[in-house]
C-alpha cells in the first residue's frame, strides 16, 4: 500500500524536474543574437545601413558561427535618425530576446537614448561613428562604448598641421544639430590652441538642399579655411555647390572632418581632390584592409566606410568577450571588452579605456588628383598618422564618472 504513492511521488518529481530542465535546456540552445541598429533608409544609408548588416555578418562569420555552444545570428532594425524609433527598437530587443547586444547606431541623438537603455539594463551597446562626445563624458556607461570616432577625435588633431602650413584662418560651415557644435567647439579650441584665429560660423538646417548663402558667407570672410561640418548627402550637395562657386579655384581651402569614401566616389574626385579630413579607417591601408574589403567589395559592390569596418570590429570584439567571459551577462561582458586587447584589420593592439573609448589612431588624409589614382576606390593619400593619444581626449578632461571610479 505505501509502495505505490511513493513511486507516484517519485514519477512527479522526475516529471517536475524534467520540467524545469527542459525549457533551460531549449533556452540554451537558443541563438546569441546582435542587433544592428542603423539608418537603414535614410540620409545615412550608404555610409552605414545594410552595409554595417554585411560587416556585421562578416565578424561573425570570422568568429567561426557560435559562441558558448549556440549559433549566433545577426539581426537589423531601422531606426530613421529618429530617437524615439531607435529607442522603441532598442527597448524590444532588449525586453523580448529580440538583441543581445546593439552595435552601429551612429546618429547622436538616437544612440543617447539607446545608451541609457542599455545602462538601466546592462546591456552591450558598441557604437560605430557617433558624433556626440557625451558618448564616452557625460552619458558614459560600463557597457556601451565607442568603436570608432566621436567629434573631438576628428576635429581636434586636425587644425595643428593645417597651421603649420600656414592654413592659419577658419570659418566654421556647421550642420545645426548637436553634433554639428560638438565638432565646431573642439576645432575651435584646437585652433586657439595652435595659434590660429576663427573669422566666422553658420548654421545650416540637416538634409539641406541649397547651400548657396551659406557657402557666400565664407567665400566673403576670406578665410583659408573653409571647415565644413556635415554627413552624407549634406555634404555632397555643400561640395558640388563650392564647386560651382569656385571656392577652391578662387584660393580657399575646404575641410570636411566627417568624410566617407561613398561621398568622395558619389561626388567624383575630380569635385573634390584636395579635400582634407581624418579618418580611423581607409580600404587600401595595407595588405590586411585590402583583403578585408574586397570581401566586403564583393558583396556589396562598394568599398567600406570607417563605420562600417567599425562594426566588423566592435562585433568581433563583443564575441570574443562573450567567449573569456563564458555568459551573455553584460557587466561579465563589459569587463572583458576592456580587459583584452583588440586585434584585427581595424586596429592592431586597441585598448578600451574606463569611458568606453577605443584607443586607435587616426589619419590625417586628403584626396588625389585624378591623374594620382592608380585603380577603382583609390582615392585618399595618407599624409600623416595621428597617435591614439593625440585623436583621444584626455582623461584628465573626462566628465565620465566611471574614471573617476577607475582610479
Amino acid at each position: 500500500m505505501t509502495a505505490r504513492p511513493t513511486r507516484t511521488l517519485a514519477a512527479i518529481a522526475l516529471l517536475i524536474g524534467s520540467s524545469i530542465i527542459a525549457p533551460a535546456a531549449a533556452e540554451d540552445a537558443q541563438p546569441v543574437r546582435i542587433g544592428v541598429l542603423s539608418d537603414m533608409s535614410g540620409m545615412y544609408r550608404d555610409i552605414m545601413g545594410p552595409g554595417s548588416v554585411l560587416a556585421a555578418k562578416m565578424a561573425v562569420e570570422d568568429f567561426g558561427g557560435k559562441v558558448l555552444g549556440r549559433p549566433i545570428e545577426v539581426v537589423s532594425g531601422d531606426h530613421q535618425a529618429k530617437p524615439d524609433v531607435g529607442a522603441a527598437i532598442a527597448r524590444n530587443w532588449f525586453d523580448n530576446g529580440g538583441a543581445d547586444a546593439i552595435v552601429d547606431i551612429a546618429q547622436s541623438a538616437v544612440a543617447l537614448a539607446v545608451q541609457e537603455l542599455a545602462r538601466t539594463r546592462n546591456k552591450i551597446v558598441i557604437h560605430g561613428v557617433t558624433g556626440s562626445p557625451a558618448i564616452t563624458q557625460q552619458a558614459c556607461a560600463v557597457t556601451a562604448f565607442s568603436w570608432s570616432l566621436n567629434a573631438y577625435a576628428i576635429s581636434a588633431p586636425l587644425p595643428k598641421p593645417l597651421i603649420e602650413r600656414g592654413l592659419d584662418s577658419f570659418f566654421f560651415l556647421s550642420a545645426d544639430y548637436s553634433f554639428g557644435k560638438a565638432m565646431e567647439d573642439a576645432a575651435a579650441g584646437a585652433i586657439k590652441k595652435a595659434g590660429g584665429k576663427v573669422l566666422g560660423s553658420v548654421r545650416f538646417p540637416q538634409n539641406n538642399p541649397d547651400f548657396g548663402s551659406f557657402l557666400l558667407q565664407a567665400q566673403s570672410s576670406k578665410a583659408k579655411v573653409i571647415w565644413l561640418i556635415s554627413a552624407a548627402e549634406d555634404t555632397t550637395t555643400a561640395l558640388k555647390q563650392a564647386k560651382e562657386f569656385g571656392i577652391v579655384e578662387g584660393g580657399q581651402h575646404i575641410v570636411v572632418p566627417l568624410t566617407y569614401i561613398t561621398n568622395v566616389h558619389a561626388l567624383g574626385i575630380a569635385n573634390v581632390q584636395g579635400l582634407t579630413f581624418a579618418t580611423p579607417f581607409y580600404w587600401d591601408r595595407n595588405d590586411e584592409t585590402r583583403a578585408w574589403s574586397q570581401r566586403f567589395f564583393k558583396q556589396h559592390n562598394a568599398m567600406p566606410t570607417m563605420d562600417q569596418a567599425a562594426v566588423y570590429s566592435g562585433t568581433l570584439h563583443y564575441l570574443k568577450a562573450v567567449a573569456a567571459a563564458n555568459s551573455l551577462d553584460g557587466l561579465k561582458v563589459a569587463e572583458q571588452i576592456r580587459q583584452l586587447p583588440v586585434n584585427d584589420m581595424y586596429v592592431h593592439d586597441g585598448a578600451v579605456r574606463a569611458d568606453g573609448w577605443l584607443m586607435h589612431p587616426f589619419y590625417m588624409a586628403s584626396i588625389k588628383a585624378p591623374r594620382e589614382v592608380r585603380k577603382p576606390w583609390d582615392y585618399y593619400t595618407i599624409e600623416k598618422v595621428i597617435p591614439a593619444a593625440e585623436a583621444a581626449q584626455p582623461l584628465s578632461e573626462s566628465q565620465c564618472p566611471l574614471v573617476a571610479q577607475s582610479q
